[in-house]
């Protein structure tokens, strides 16, 4: 039934709007029904009616409070949580407090413009047992984002950006005299001058970067980055200090050092790395015992806490590696020369130095630093070929290597570490930067032979500072940790498992849970659902994570780990370094509070740096594909959702979706326990891991998205 108001017919539905809109927008104030008509403009008796019904009805249903002269408020529960808002796309947007609980869905109406990521208070709107909970942001924090990358359309009077996803409400307006030159079709970088609020629902920006014209590689990388407000330059400043250092080293400094230039000493690394920040030393130690060195490029001797350098190095907190460039950490002169350790050159190290007998046990060991020169820089490929019985140069100290990996790699899994080989997708590209072949990079017993060794100093290292007598407190120190898997995820994944006939424990010891995992693991080795179960295992682990606070790292089986390693390219590893060498000087335990501080910044800025990885790798992986159209694939499916499936083509292992829309000879439902789509009528499923042929529909590389179709 509809009503008049002002001359127009008024639903029902569109008064409940207006009402909801209207409460929500003045939260805590009471209003009286004159009140409430004359800021609606309601001016007719059958509105007013209405009106009034509704209202009694949203306090029958708790959304208002009526008191007893007919007055009415808004009813928001007393609990108010702080945390953070997730925006979607479709409107389901939602608040992740900051206790972890789950999530709390949050209408657009109630949302107050706030942005994805910002951190905001909510309010609790009351309902009863059968309403979905909701809540009510009631004031936003702080914003996550203070600039946005996108295209320019300029128009006659004004100008806006025009933005990918789901991260802004609006487009954001540009005054004209603002552009910097950007013209329609330029990819830009803006910031932030004024935010959403109830008078004006608009953003408004100024460009502070034009980043050239939409397509060219150079442009998309940038972009990529700047969308996560990630550096694509660096600062001149930092560049000029980094030019004064001075690269030589004097006999004074290698004095002070272990001398191990004349020990056989090798990088092993990706053929087209240039920032070589670890090396392996071994020699023979008496019968049946060998020496190994674990050097790690001494960052911290030339890089001073507190400097221009270590200030841009803190903030970046990690190199970013894209598919066709890394944005590095530290200043070029630093991560690829000075610190490099380079066949043929003396470098300063910071090495864990361990005895270890036939089984690789350790008989001794100590951390120190030192200097080496490389006799030689591998590239992991030849290497493998050397392990494979090839000749080559020190084959015999790399045999002697691999054969020490290969017994602490057996005993870190008996031991309880966790198996995940993950297969990563990789690209060959050409000058311009083009795709022109994608494949998986597979561990080998080369790539084993440096994460065993780096495994080992890097646990070595935190059991040095963490591992004290009983009744003493650890100096602070950040650590590695990975905390044991959700119980009830690993519930799921048992009861997921059990229907391919696996069995699987989710309770008992950590050893007895990751045992089982790696049974599973071997189990389904070379079958058709190895994939799905590695994806819901997967799904059921922690992230790892940088914390002052040690509870040991699950997946890795170990009670003390840190990161000693990298310090070319993550900063804790630097934190590590300056740490240890201060403890070595007999100094107190530094500030713990402000290494937690640092610690959740680097793990922050890791998974930010994840995330513009895995973008550059879906916009090569579409612009690798966007010349295929039309053709087919075998493939299988990598992925369900309610929206569509995932697929991944065999041969080239480029992953697209079939929209839900596209399945047309059926209606689809999504179960979600068991990971597939089931057809109402024909019953017809697609479950993950079942093979499909696909034909390539589209390829959009501004949205980075790529479309498949099933092939007939």
């Amino acid at each position: 039934m509809s009503k008049k108001k002002g001359g127009k017919r008024l639903t029902k539905k569109q008064l409940v709007e207006m009402l909801q809109t209207f409460f929500q927008e003045n939260p805590n104030e009471i209003f009286s029904f004159k009140q409430i008509f004359r800021a609606l403009k309601l001016d007719t008796h059958p509105a007013k009616m209405l009106a009034i019904d509704i209202m009694d009805e949203m306090a029958w249903d708790d959304y208002l409070t009526k008191a007893s002269d007919n007055s009415y408020r808004l009813n928001l529960k007393t609990q108010v949580q702080e945390g953070t808002f997730i925006r979607k796309a479709n409107g389901k947007n939602s608040f992740q407090p900051d206790d972890g609980g789950k999530p709390i869905f949050v209408s657009e109406r109630n949302s107050m413009f706030a942005l994805n990521g910002d951190r905001v208070r909510v309010a609790m709107m009351a309902r009863r047992e059968k309403h979905i909970k909701e809540a009510m942001v009631v004031e936003i924090l702080s914003h996550k984002m203070d600039q946005a990358v996108g295209k320019l359309k300029v128009e006659k009077d004004f100008a806006f950006l025009v933005t990918e996803g789901n991260i802004f409400v609006h487009d954001i307006l540009i005054p004209k005299k603002k552009l910097k030159g950007g013209k329609t079709g330029d990819k830009a970088v803006v910031k932030i001058t004024q935010w959403p609020s109830k008078e004006s629902k608009n953003i408004v920006g100024e460009v502070i970067d034009v980043l050239g014209k939409e397509g060219d590689n150079n442009v998309e990388m940038h972009a990529i980055l700047a969308q996560y407000g990630l550096p694509y330059k660096y600062p001149k400043a930092v560049e000029d200090a980094a030019e004064k250092i001075e690269p030589g080293i004097t006999e004074q400094e290698i004095k002070r050092r272990e001398d191990f230039r004349d020990v056989f000493t090798c990088t092993i690394d990706p053929k087209d790395a240039k920032d070589f920040d670890d090396a392996l030393s071994i020699r023979p130690a008496g019968k049946g015992l060998w020496e190994v060195g674990v050097h790690i490029a001494d960052v911290s001797h030339y890089v001073k806490e507190g400097s221009i350098i270590d200030k841009e190095a803190v903030k970046r907190a990690t190199s970013i590696y894209l598919v066709d460039r890394t944005i590095p950490m530290l200043p070029e002169r630093l991560c690829n020369f000075i610190c490099s350790l380079r066949p043929d050159e003396e470098k300063l190290t910071y090495s864990v130095i361990v005895t270890l007998d036939e089984e690789a046990n350790i008989k001794k060991g100590h951390i120190a630093h030192t200097v080496i020169k490389s006799n030689r820089r591998y590239a992991y490929e030849e290497v493998q070929e050397i392990l494979q019985g090839k000749d080559g140069d020190y084959q015999n100290e790399l045999h002697t290597l691999d054969r020490l990996a290969k017994k602490l790699r057996e005993r870190r899994f008996k031991g309880g570490a966790v198996k995940f080989d993950r297969e990563e997708l990789h690209f060959d590209i050409d000058k311009d930067g083009k795709p022109i072949r994608a494949y998986f990079k597979k561990s080998t017993d080369a790539t084993q032979l440096i994460e065993e060794f780096m495994l080992l100093a890097n646990k070595f290292v935190a059991e040095s500072v963490g591992k004290v007598k009983k009744g003493t407190k650890a100096k602070t120190l950040p650590y590695r940790i990975h905390d044991q898997p959700d119980p009830t995820k690993l519930e799921t994944l048992r009861e997921f498992v059990v229907k391919f006939g696996y069995k699987m424990k989710t309770s008992g010891t950590k050893g007895a849970i990751s045992k089982s995992l790696n049974a599973l693991m071997d189990g389904c080795q070379g079958k058709k659902e190895q994939k799905l179960i590695e994806t819901v295992a997967l799904r059921a682990m922690m992230k790892a994570k940088y914390s002052t606070h040690n509870i040991g790292h699950y997946g890795l089986a170990f009670d003390y780990y840190t990161h000693f390693t990298s310090p070319i390219r993550r900063y804790p590893d630097t934190m590590v370094h300056r740490l240890l060498t201060k403890y070595q000087d007999g100094a107190r335990s530094a500030n713990q509070q402000k290494y937690e501080e640092l610690c959740e910044h680097c793990s922050d800025m890791e998974l930010v740096a994840q995330q513009a990885e895995r973008d550059s790798i879906k916009y090569k992986m579409v612009e690798f594909m966007a010349d295929k159209l039309g053709e087919t694939y075998d493939a299988h499916i990598s992925g369900i959702q309610s929206y569509g499936i995932y697929c991944e083509i065999d041969e080239n292992h480029c992953e697209g979706m079939v929209p839900m829309r596209d399945l047309d000879d059926d209606y689809y439902d999504f179960d979600e326990r068991n990971y597939c789509l089931v057809g109402r009528r024909r019953h017809h499923k697609y479950q993950l891991g079942d093979p499909i042929r696909i034909k390539v529909a589209r390829a959009n590389i501004e949205k980075r998205q790529l479309d498949f179709a099933l092939a007939e």
